[in-house]
């Protein structure tokens, strides 16, 4: 089970993901509350494990903000969110072929459901509308874009398409998975926590979690605990369907 621990704002924070066992950390280079900046990001790079893996999250960001935020960050891996250029992971992919072949390049997909799907401060699924030919075909679009390394699914609210603290209906996008030739590797995120993570895993089957507001001890900060009791659940779940 890859686990990703996101939005991290601190050395110190990045540090304590990777000494809970984190496969990766996550760094929020799109306007929010957690947002760091490229040179930030790098000084934190530098000081941690070869090990793990660093994936820097945009938003509408252009193709080349993107490339230079790789090489300038020391990034292995981006995740894309927004309404970007179709042709935006081809270009990563063609673009940095021979300098860093193994860059891991994450679609999200966000869920559709009615607006009743969320709830202020809820962090537990919440039943939504039925799937939209929207969500289907975008499912569909993702599982066949040959570049791409994996597709997160997350949740979206009227502020936020990210870092939202909800969780989306699992269930029902589990039958979307189903229903689909699906050859990409699938993340979860969105109101993931060290208490439901294991239903997350249980129902969803992915190949990996990833968390932000839910190992918080306020905005912008981990709660040590939190994240240490969520890369444990996370790897017992995962064991357990094995």
């Amino acid at each position: 089970m890859w686990v990703k621990i996101c939005a991290n704002t601190t050395l110190e924070d990045a540090r304590l993901a990777a000494r809970a066992g984190a496969d990766a950390v996550g760094f929020v280079f799109a306007p929010s509350p957690r947002r760091v900046t490229v040179q930030h990001v790098r000084e934190i790079a530098l000081r941690l494990p070869a090990s793990v893996e660093r994936i820097g999250v945009f938003g509408e960001a252009s193709f080349d903000e993107i490339a230079e935020a790789v090489v300038s960050a020391d990034l292995t891996g981006v995740q894309l969110h927004g309404a970007e250029d179709a042709s935006l992971t081809t270009k990563l992919r063609s673009h940095f072929k021979r300098s860093q072949p193994d860059l891991r390049i994450i679609q999200t997909l966000h869920f559709h459901a009615g607006p009743e799907e969320y709830a202020s401060g809820s962090t537990r699924p919440i039943p939504s509308a039925p799937r939209s030919r929207t969500w289907v075909e975008s499912l569909q679009a993702a599982a066949a874009d040959p570049v791409l390394d994996a597709l997160l699914l997350d949740s979206r609210t009227a502020g936020a398409s990210g870092g939202t603290g909800v969780a989306f209906d699992w269930a029902s996008a589990r039958e979307s998975l189903i229903e689909i030739d699906n050859r990409l590797r699938v993340i979860v995120a969105g109101g993931l926590n060290p208490l439901n993570v294991d239903e997350a895993i249980r129902v969803l089957r992915p190949w990996g979690v990833d968390v932000a507001t839910g190992v918080e001890a306020s905005p912008g900060k981990k709660d040590s605990a939190k994240v240490k009791a969520f890369v444990v659940a996370a790897r017992a779940a995962a064991d357990a369907l094995k």
